[in-house]
């Protein structure tokens, strides 16, 4: 037979990923296992390359992820996955705020201070916090404490409800990921302070390694193109078949 007749084998040219499906909001969740350690529009960019993970999904690409998407994907077997392979060594890129003089914006990066009234205008007011649509929320700086404080207390504060976006008066899988089991020494909230003009961050979230991984640090100050930490990618339906 002539060499040029015979099968031709399939090759994989695309990259290959793993899958994680984690529950977010009594719904399956597919992410990507974290990209990083990067600058977040370094793993933002890499989250837009196509993998392939198997005939059921082939050629995916991710999105960037919701702060409430992130923190289920974190929570999600926190002790075995997030807590060693992120939060110990570096930390998480959570998703986008926008701080403000009088709060914080979660899952937006609008900076003219008119719209961000005017959303606020046009929302309720759940539990000290605005749910202003189902991705955003803001946190007034009166519903939450800065500073050194219990794992219980942070987890009801106005900061952790708007970041897993939750008109429940407990952030419920914060809770579990700032547990004492987890952080004896509690929460640290810092670099959440008043500006005199919006200006928009990443949240962060990872152990404090200067108590030996003993505590939780929740940080509001990271630019998306400083600092080298993990995000996870949502797959680009966002939902499990």
């Amino acid at each position: 037979m002539s060499k040029e007749y015979g099968t031709l084998k399939a090759q994989i040219r695309l990259p290959t990923t793993d899958l994680i499906i984690v529950p977010h909001k009594g719904e399956p969740l597919i992410v990507s296992p974290a990209f990083g350690p990067n600058t977040y529009n370094s793993n933002v960019e890499a989250m837009n390359k196509e993998v392939y993970n198997s005939e059921q999904f082939p050629n995916i690409t991710f999105r960037e992820p919701l702060t409430q998407e992130s923190i289920s994907a974190a929570a999600f077997e926190f002790e075995s996955r997030a807590r060693p392979e992120i939060f110990d060594p570096r930390w998480l890129q959570a998703g986008r705020i926008v701080r403000t003089q009088e709060g914080v914006f979660t899952n937006t990066t609008e900076l003219d201070e008119a719209k961000l009234k005017a959303m606020l205008d046009s929302a309720e007011k759940v539990n000290g916090i605005y749910l202003i649509n189902d991705q955003i929320a803001f946190a007034p700086y009166e519903s939450f404490e800065t500073g050194v404080q219990e794992g219980e207390k942070f987890a009801e504060g106005g900061l952790a409800r708007a970041l897993e976006h939750t008109e429940e008066k407990v952030a419920e899988n914060l809770a579990k990921i700032a547990a004492k089991g987890f952080y004896p020494r509690g929460v640290d909230v810092w670099r959440f302070d008043s500006v005199k003009k919006p200006i928009s961050k990443v949240a962060g979230l990872g152990s404090d390694w200067f108590y030996g991984n003993n505590r939780l640090d929740v940080d509001g100050y990271y630019w998306v193109d400083y600092g080298s930490g993990y995000a996870f990618g949502v797959r680009e339906t966002g939902e499990a078949s």
